[in-house]
């Protein structure tokens, strides 16, 4: 009778467990008008931060510990960007991997954008007078691809833009 009891109450436990994580909805994708604002001026790095997006919504350790450790971002300034409501995981992942194409900290790039992101990341590499996004935009790729990689979630770095 007992592990009949315990049997129905770890099935009870169980079902209820997985209606909480059903009921955990994505983040919807910014409307096309805030990604234009907000975007890089590369479609195919934008496609990929907005997924970012959901992915740092259910993998918020994982997606900190790559920046942190692969983009060499202070743990602090990670948290403290992403605890910001004006503030997209996206936009900070791309701040990171940005500053290290570009050579720059990512503590300058987070906060520019933080600052002012009204004209966007193009405004903010216009501000801070960075390469050309022709130039530091296939690093940027290439660091994308390889953070998707290690999350097992490998991608194609010639593969046009999902539609």
């Amino acid at each position: 009778m007992r592990r009949a009891r315990d049997t129905g109450l770890a099935v009870l436990l169980g079902c209820a467990l997985a209606a909480g994580l059903a009921a955990q909805e994505t983040p919807p994708a910014p409307a096309p008008e805030a990604a234009a604002e907000s975007g890089t001026g590369n479609p195919w790095i934008d496609a990929r931060l907005h997924d970012m997006d959901r992915y740092a919504a259910r993998h918020r350790a994982a997606f900190v510990d790559e920046i942190v450790r692969y983009l060499e971002a202070p743990r602090a300034l990670v948290e403290e960007a992403l605890a910001d409501p004006g503030v997209r995981p996206g936009d900070v992942y791309y701040a990171c991997a940005l500053a290290r194409a570009s050579g720059r900290s990512c503590r300058s790039l987070v906060e520019a954008w933080r600052r002012d992101a009204s004209g966007g990341w193009r405004g903010v590499a216009e501000r801070l007078e960075l390469e050309s996004g022709s130039t530091l935009h296939p690093r940027v790729r290439e660091l994308v691809a390889a953070s998707y990689r290690r999350w097992a979630r490998p991608l194609d770095v010639q593969a046009p833009p999902p539609r």
